[in-house]
């Protein structure tokens, strides 16, 4: 019984980090309910349009090959939004050759 709970600890962590993004469109929120969800959530992946592009919170867990930036994008009532902690390609990255 001993080892099934120290088995279930070490396993819920692991499966809360192999959680894929939440899918969230950028036209649906306002800027602010769009950074409250990317805080909330950790890692969130909004569309824009045809394309999109992965935020990531706290910033430091960007994948091999992207860089930190942030993304200018508009909301669902047409303004203007800045959002740090996009996780953006990097072409000077080893790992895009």
């Amino acid at each position: 019984m001993r080892c099934l709970v120290i088995a279930v600890a070490c396993l819920l962590p692991t499966a809360s980090l192999a959680a894929g993004p939440v899918k969230v469109d950028a036209k649906s929120y306002s800027c602010a309910q769009l950074a409250q969800i990317i805080r909330q959530s950790k890692k969130v992946y909004v569309r824009l349009g045809f394309g999109g592009r992965n935020f990531r919170y706290p910033p430091a867990q960007c994948g091999p090959g992207d860089k930190l930036g942030t993304a200018s994008l508009r909301d669902g009532s047409g303004n203007r939004c800045l959002l740090d902690y996009a996780c953006i390609n990097d072409p000077m990255s080893m790992y895009n050759y």
